[in-house]
């Protein structure tokens, strides 16, 4: 399967991790998105399998991968189907949103795999559908955002029904003080490998770009947008909220473009839908919530859109990751306002970083920003909104802000 799929060589966080997982050791895996994470962990997987006694009737999954959405386990259970077949390795997904039976039904049968999210996890390990007293090799992928979304309690319920003597695998792409104290209890002398900065970084092949607009101007830039750079390639369209990205997408759709849209309130159906439409190229527009930011991986995607700005500079890193995966290049193009002024320290970070230019307007806000602080101390119009303060001073002339969409993107769609 590695030959026919084309595989010439392992990734830097492959090589590295290889050695280390097939060695025993507790692992904490630290590399941007679309390093090949998923093959890190789940190529050992199968030859720590092998080494087990085989599955008796009523025993539980031997392996156990933790993911924070259902689009994320869903991925990784389908790159496991593509090598667990050849090898007779039974797998299952279970995630909320589908239907609980088949997943029963599954389990009962008996799984080598279980990828899982936690919340599932528990309502079926509550019901005795399945149990952890096989696991001997557990999987915690994208820590960071399983953290972020609040689900550190259910983690932690569903590692105390594990094997203590179990091996554990932490791949995240950020190492915060969350991560350190959820590895530091549940993970015994683990072996960190570093691919990249320990601190947040974009992914170098992503040019990162920005349009500095006003808020009201966003929904017709952005048609702008599409009608100067769509060439047939697949472009995602990130925004902060529900009815927003339904509002984007209706928009689109009104000017003749094929857009879909996918966020928390859409069935599973719905989304499985959506995320064929958008795999296929069938629909190459998709407009979405942050349930996209993490886990995609669609290796054509040449364009990331931030409508809005995201409230952390990490999910802001991994949304643009939904582009430049495998080895390729991609770019992104953000949606900068005069609301946006509290993330502008922190998008200079990335772009130094990332070693790319840093425009003029960014080095303005953050200058703004600085002086923003010190306002905030004795000013009740604090916080993002900014009140009057970020619109009357930093925007001036509208066209000064705005600037000139068509010989914006001239350069950018030649770069």
């Amino acid at each position: 399967m590695i030959k026919k799929d084309g595989f010439k060589a392992p990734t830097p966080i492959q090589s590295q991790a290889w050695p280390i997982v097939l060695s025993g050791h507790d692992i904490i895996g630290l590399a941007e998105t679309g390093s090949g994470k998923t093959l890190g962990f789940l190529l050992p997987a199968l030859v720590h399998l092998k080494a087990q006694p085989p599955l008796k009737q009523g025993d539980g999954p031997i392996v156990l991968v933790l993911a924070p959405t259902r689009e994320l386990a869903m991925q990784i259970n389908n790159e496991a189907q593509r090598f667990c077949l050849p090898v007779n390795v039974k797998t299952c997904c279970v995630y909320g949103g589908s239907s609980r039976k088949s997943q029963q039904d599954q389990l009962r049968a008996g799984v080598d795999i279980v990828i899982a999210t936690p919340g599932r996890l528990l309502d079926l390990l509550a019901t005795r559908s399945t149990n952890l007293n096989r696991i001997t090799y557990l999987v915690l992928d994208e820590a960071d955002r399983m953290l972020d979304m609040g689900f550190e309690p259910q983690i932690r319920k569903v590692i105390e029904q594990t094997r203590p003597d179990r091996q554990t695998l932490m791949w995240s792409a950020t190492w915060n003080k969350q991560v350190q104290k959820l590895a530091s209890e549940f993970l015994l002398d683990p072996i960190i490998v570093n691919i990249g900065s320990v601190s947040t970084a974009a992914n170098h092949r992503v040019v990162q770009k920005f349009m500095f607009i006003q808020e009201y101007d966003k929904l017709s830039k952005l048609v702008e947008l599409v009608d100067l750079l769509m060439d047939g390639r697949k472009i995602l369209i990130f925004c902060g909220t529900k009815r927003g990205a339904d509002q984007i997408c209706s928009k689109l759709r009104n000017s003749g473009w094929p857009a879909l849209c996918i966020h928390g309130d859409k069935t599973q159906a719905e989304r499985d839908w959506v995320m064929s439409e958008f795999r296929s190229g069938e629909s190459p527009i998709m407009v979405a919530t942050d349930v996209a930011a993490r886990g995609l991986d669609i290796d054509d995607i040449k364009l990331v859109i931030n409508f809005d700005m995201p409230n952390d500079i990490e999910t802001y890193v991994h949304r643009i990751g939904r582009t430049a995966r495998a080895g390729h290049t991609g770019a992104s193009m953000t949606f900068f306002t005069p609301n946006d002024l509290y993330m502008s320290s922190k998008v200079k970070e990335i772009l130094v970083e990332a070693n790319q230019e840093v425009p003029e307007q960014i080095n303005k806000m953050v200058a703004l920003a600085s002086g923003r602080d010190n306002y905030d101390r004795s000013n009740r119009y604090g916080g993002r909104g900014y009140g009057r303060y970020g619109g009357g001073r930093y925007s001036g002339s509208k066209r000064s802000y705005s600037g000139n969409v068509q010989n914006t993107h001239k350069k950018f769609k030649s770069e």
